[in-house]
């Protein structure tokens, strides 16, 4: 099986929303074992047991929530060990231009210095799914999108 952990910070509970999202459509691929877990319980030695990464976050000055960037600050002490897993990433704003972009794009840049894989999307979303508020559904749409792409590449390489 093919391990994939979703994790997260939410303060309102927007995020958590579209991280159930995120996880409920990457379970329903074969062969995908799917763990959801908010950033709060999560160390950086944990990071090493899944094989794709989806992490999400709401959008604090353009940035991620210092709780997930905590997170990804401490496992410097296992870079290069996270090479050639596959990450994601999805935010929530409070408003329209509120900073999801850049939120994701910060999340990204983290996992690729790790070496990570990470899968763009042609159409929709293209960084990752965002909510202003909570998940409309559109952004719901989105966020079931990214939950099957990572765990069909993530099957694909360690499955």
């Amino acid at each position: 099986m093919a391990k994939i952990l979703v994790t997260y910070y939410s303060r309102t509970g927007n995020t958590a929303q579209m991280a159930d999202l995120v996880a409920q459509a990457a379970a329903s691929v074969e062969g995908a074992e799917v763990v959801t877990r908010p950033v709060e319980e999560i160390t950086p030695q944990d990071l090493l047991a899944y094989d794709g990464l989806i992490m999400g976050s709401p959008v604090y000055y353009g940035l991620p929530a210092a709780e997930l960037k905590k997170l990804l600050d401490d496992s410097v002490q296992f870079h290069g060990q996270l090479a050639g897993k596959v990450g994601g990433a999805f935010a929530s704003s409070g408003g329209l231009a509120g900073g999801n972009e850049t939120t994701i794009l910060a999340i990204l840049q983290m996992l690729l210095v790790h070496g990570m894989i990470v899968k763009g999307e042609a159409s929709g979303d293209h960084y990752g799914p965002v909510a202003v508020g909570a998940p409309d559904g559109r952004s719901a749409g989105e966020c079931e999108k990214l939950g099957r792409n990572v765990a069909a590449l993530v099957v694909a390489l360690f499955g």
